[in-house]
């Protein structure tokens, strides 16, 4: 299957776009799961409820919302282009943005529940063997 010149471009793009998305939205993704596993606070039921918001809304709204706030005269959009002349609506740039936003709650969903499995195996050495014995006793007993 040979694709034309402009097939190309869209397939380079998208690949653009969800790895930048990807690259961008990740670290944050494993911070607030971290947070979310690990840390009980006042405020942690509304963190994860905001945290989900772009999976409950439709996504008409989170566009218009972005749009709203990135456009080139919105509240951060418009100081971002009269600082460093970035502009996010309409562009590639625009896209990776919403690329992001739309999957963080499944990233820091994911990630999640991966550190909540790990959390609960990591607690396993002390049950059987007693405390004391964490990781780093187990593996030094087993070399």
């Amino acid at each position: 299957m040979i694709l034309t010149d402009p097939e190309w471009q869209a397939v380079l793009l998208s690949l653009k776009v969800f790895s930048l998305a990807v690259l961008f939205s990740l670290p944050f993704g494993i911070f607030f799961a971290w947070l979310l596993v690990r840390c009980t606070f006042p405020g942690k039921a509304l963190l994860d409820s905001v945290l989900h918001l772009p999976l409950v809304l439709p996504p008409v709204v989170v566009g218009y919302l972005l749009l709203v706030s990135m456009g080139r005269r919105g509240f951060i959009g418009e100081r971002l282009y009269d600082w460093f002349g970035i502009t996010f609506a309409f562009s590639w740039r625009g896209a990776v943005l919403a690329a992001a936003v739309m999957s963080f709650p499944l990233m820091v969903r994911a990630i999640r529940l991966a550190l909540e499995g790990l959390m609960s195996n990591w607690n396993r050495p002390q049950e059987h063997w007693g405390p004391g014995a964490g990781a780093f006793s187990l593996l030094s007993r087993y070399r």
